[in-house]
């Protein structure tokens, strides 16, 4: 999941950067004192302050920033000469740099190092924000200038990227509402403002139930458990007062191998119910009103503009482009999804009933049976694959990776020459290895804790541009593994170590970008993680695993025939992957296509669930009372079906990689690949882009071999 903490002005899904340096002396005489607005000092063209985050100091930082960002437009807006790409697209590109920094904090604060007294202050802002963004999307001058600039470059273009900015500027107002008379676009703003305050509190609820959710066990309620996990989970509990205890915490990295191993059925069902019931709890926390009025307000808010329903609105500037082309490529794959999974619940079945455990699959039983179905099938038990996939490995198989087709090295600074937030994070210097030129800063921050969010996500905390000078790029990964006992390695999953690619591979977008304006690192949804998703291919490359994967305890590769098994197993349990994701997407669009009026969310989700004839024996990937990406904003709401989008084009890039004379690592396609893919952001429409890259569309065929399911007859 991407997710980008430094925004100047959110207008719909197009968000504004700023660069680095000061537009104007006046902005430095304006300033305060407070650090968290301050420009960034220390090494590598300067660095975030972050061991001086503080909760006193941010609500004051955001809110002095925002002045300070609105004083800047207000003067583009009220420019007495006549309108130019110069003075008005490139002045709003340059303005808010301010404000950025302290986004960069915010969002630590939020997602990293989030506290009950920094989630007082996130209310309280939630709103001001809104009316910050009304005030820019809502500036009439303002509009009216970027209008003037976006007509006049209809009859006589500019050149290539000062067109996208201006084209993807101008959509951006059009689409908040900029052409709506004054009496709309005050309901506009109110409806946004109201919003705001819901999304703050929808993610706060699902936070505070990971956090009260936790599972105890005692020592004969160990079962099935790897010593490091029982290590970890002992630690975690003496952490929280618990000693003696151990502590299955209510986050998808300690759930998931719980349900994977432990031989306790009932405690399975209650660590499966923790998780699962995050936001539909019936008290104070319950997100089930929230989401019905969110709808409501949105379906309201896009109707202002005579948009039928929230998805159109979406979808026009995705790659979609509407709602039946998304639903259109779900439908395509989900009949063949739910297919298998009926044919792994006979396996599990089967396995259960051959074990003498005189059961039926139950949610809580799938990832138990399926895995005793993999040792079945395929003599492959991920727990001894497990053995091999070190996190501190793995981190350098990601930089091998990144050598062999970005041709970056990373570094590790000095300890204590760059603020981190947490003791835990760790940071590298990004350079070219030929060259030695340097092109970032990268941050890790991989474990799970008490005030961070669950899930694993990338974030930049200033990004390359060129249109005032080449600036350098910060970003980080962030990943929630359960911390080890003192002296244990971090051995992860093969699922977990897909992810950590995945997440990896948004940060090489952020570093690989060649893009002149802020406003063009910015992405297309359907389009942002296909880059991520490609790069988890290369966790399975002959090249990673024989020189990365190795045995934590005696340091021998791993064996050929392990890895033969894995490769076999590679489409294993594809049913219950797709449809727990698919079930998500389709009720994320499905709940933005129906009429809020009076909507029963839980009915809903509940019938809409079973018309599509969903398997009982799994539920949602995230069911719709925690479905963050959704409903704690509107990044993914109806665009979580985009992981398929991408996924489409991720198996069928996979191929022209295939395809090449040396695989993976065959330097010219790996060449297209920068160029195309990773380095244009959003200075090219995507379709284009994948385009000069494959020659032709991505098609659908390579999604399903990948899957290992039937393939649609062209």
């Amino acid at each position: 999941m991407i997710s980008k903490s430094i925004k100047v002005a959110v207008l719909g899904s197009v968000i504004l950067f700023a660069s680095c340096k000061e537009n104007t002396e006046a902005n430095e005489k304006l300033m305060s004192d407070n650090v968290l607005i301050q420009e960034w000092t220390g090494p590598y063209e300067g660095v975030p302050a972050f061991n001086k985050l503080s909760v006193d100091t941010i609500k004051s930082a955001m809110e002095e920033a925002m002045e300070l960002n609105l004083a800047e437009i207000e003067a583009i807006a009220n420019n007495t000469e006549a309108a130019t790409f110069d003075n008005t697209i490139v002045a709003m590109e340059s303005a808010g740099k301010a404000l950025n920094r302290v986004f960069a904090y915010y969002g630590i604060m939020g997602s990293n190092v989030s506290s009950p007294e920094f989630r007082v202050a996130q209310t309280e802002l939630a709103p001001k924000l809104s009316e910050f963004n009304s005030k820019i999307s809502q500036n009439e001058k303002l509009f009216q200038r970027v209008k003037t600039v976006y007509d006049a470059s209809q009859k006589t273009p500019l050149e290539p990227q000062a067109q996208r900015v201006v084209d993807l500027t101008y959509k951006g107002f059009e689409m908040n509402g900029a052409n709506l008379d004054a009496e709309k676009k005050e309901r506009y703003a109110a409806i946004n403002k109201e919003l705001s305050s819901l999304y703050t509190k929808f993610g706060n609820n699902v936070l505070h139930d990971e956090e009260n959710y936790v599972t105890y066990l005692s020592k004969d309620q160990l079962g099935g458990l790897a010593d490091g996990y029982i290590k970890s989970a002992a630690k975690i509990a003496t952490d929280k007062g618990q000693d003696g205890k151990y502590a299955i915490t209510n986050t998808r990295s300690s759930m998931d191998p719980f349900l994977t191993y432990s031989t306790e059925r009932s405690l399975r069902k209650q660590v499966w119910a923790n998780y699962y019931s995050r936001g539909d709890n019936g008290d104070e926390y319950d997100n089930n009103a929230l989401i019905a009025e969110i709808l409501k307000l949105r379906k309201e808010r896009v109707g202002l503009m005579d948009y039928d329903n929230f998805a159109e609105w979406r979808l026009q500037n995705r790659m979609a482009k509407n709602p039946e082309n998304a639903m259109d490529l779900m439908m395509a794959v989900w009949p063949a999804a739910i297919a298998r999974v009926k044919e792994e619940v006979v396996d599990m079945q089967t396995v259960a009933n051959e074990l003498g455990d005189n059961i039926t699959i139950e949610p809580w039983d799938y990832r138990y049976y399926a895995e005793k179905v993999r040792k079945k099938k395929y003599d492959l038990d991920s727990d001894e694959v497990k053995q091999y996939l070190q996190l501190d490995k793995l981190t350098e198989a990601m930089f091998f990776t990144a050598g062999e087709l970005f041709n970056y090295k990373f570094t590790p600074v000095a300890e204590d020459s760059v603020p981190v937030f947490h003791e835990d994070v760790n940071v590298w210097e990004v350079t070219d290895k030929d060259s030695g030129k340097h092109i970032g800063i990268w941050y890790l921050d991989p474990f799970a804790r008490e005030g961070k969010r669950s899930g694993a996500w990338a974030t930049t905390y200033r990004s390359s541009t060129s249109f005032e000078g080449q600036t350098n790029v910060l970003a980080s990964n962030n990943s929630n593994f359960v911390k080890p006992a003192p002296g244990e390695a971090v051995l992860v999953s093969w699922d977990d170590a897909t992810t950590f690619f995945h997440e990896f591979g948004h940060a090489l977008h952020f570093f690989s970008a060649d893009v002149k304006y802020p406003t063009l690192q910015g992405g297309v949804r359907d389009y942002t993680e296909f880059q991520s998703q490609l790069l988890e291919r290369w966790l399975s490359t002959d090249k990673v695993i024989n020189q990365f994967l190795v045995h934590h305890e005696t340091g021998k590769p791993i064996p050929a025939s392990l890895v033969e098994k894995i490769k076999k197993a590679s489409t294993f349990n594809q049913g219950f992957g797709t449809t727990e994701y698919l079930a998500s997407a389709l009720i994320d669009m499905k709940l933005h296509l129906a009429d809020p009026t009076d909507i029963d969310i839980d009915k809903f989700e509940r019938e809409t669930l079973a018309e599509m004839n969903m398997p009982k024996e799994l539920p949602m990937r995230h069911r719709t009372p925690h479905f963050g990406h959704v409903f704690s904003g509107e990044g993914y709401a109806t665009a979580y079906y985009g992981y398929m989008w991408a996924d489409v084009l991720t198996s069928d890039a996979s191929e022209a990689f295939r395809e090449a004379p040396d695989g993976f690592y065959d330097k010219d396609v790996a060449a297209k690949l920068v160029k195309y893919l990773f380095a244009p952001r959003n200075a090219m429409e995507p379709a284009e882009a994948y385009k000069k890259f494959r020659g032709r569309d991505a098609k659908i065929e390579a999604l399903m071999r990948d899957r290992g399911f039937p393939v649609p007859k062209s």
